[in-house]
């Protein structure tokens, strides 16, 4: 059974990342270790926020609401700059290989004691 810290510190490792750009999927999926879990399959799409932690976590709180009538899936008020790496080719980890693209998002994250713990998907209201 994971804590609530614990599945934070996962959130922050696979999804947030200020400095990303779409041509650094590769270094930064492998540095920091980003496979299916529990497995060294390369992870088919993963999406990085670029925000700092403490603006992402507001989206558990005043700076959300909440998502398809879920309990715990907010939705960001504001759009988010994200950088979306999606799988090339048929490798393991850690020869896992990205194509990456930026977008601007609103974020769908679950929430978990106040912490962003799950990253659900990207959406674009309009």
């Amino acid at each position: 059974m994971h804590t609530v810290n614990d599945r934070y510190r996962t959130f922050i490792n696979q999804h947030v990342n200020q400095e990303m750009s779409r041509t650094r999927c590769d270094a930064v999926m492998r540095d920091r270790k980003i496979t299916v879990t529990n497995s060294n399959e390369c992870k088919e799409t993963n999406t990085f926020i670029k925000a700092g932690t403490n603006q992402i976590k507001t989206v558990c709180g005043e700076a959300g609401r909440p998502y398809n009538n879920s309990r715990n899936l907010r939705v960001s008020n504001q759009p988010f700059p994200i950088v979306i790496c999606n799988q090339r080719g048929n490798h393991r980890y850690p020869r896992c290989e990205y194509r990456g693209r930026s977008a601007t998002r609103y974020i769908v994250i679950g929430c978990e004691d106040g912490f962003p713990v799950h990253f659900e998907r990207d959406v674009n209201l309009s």
